[in-house]
């Protein structure tokens, strides 16, 4: 299974949507919760080019971006195959 890791805020509908997918695909993952921690916050920021909304998720290092793309990638049928790596 693929290190998942997904920067998150408190609250944001979002980063829940993001989650739930995940969770229902039965994909442990690490959240940082970054909003609140100017560290990761920059850590996030740097590792996805510049993005700086909630929530950026990573699949094995890659940047698969927020819960736009990977839903997209969920619909394209592209998901299962990164996760599986």
């Amino acid at each position: 299974m693929a290190d998942v890791v997904i920067y998150t805020k408190p609250g944001c509908p979002y980063c829940f949507s993001a989650m739930s997918l995940l969770k229902k695909k039965g994909v442990d993952y690490t959240e940082i919760v970054a909003s609140n921690d100017p560290d990761k916050k920059a850590e996030m920021v740097e590792k996805s080019g510049g993005r700086m909304t909630f929530p950026q998720i990573f699949i094995d290092g890659q940047h698969i971006g927020g819960s736009d793309e990977i839903h997209a990638l969920d619909r394209d049928g592209k998901l299962d195959g990164l996760l599986a790596a």
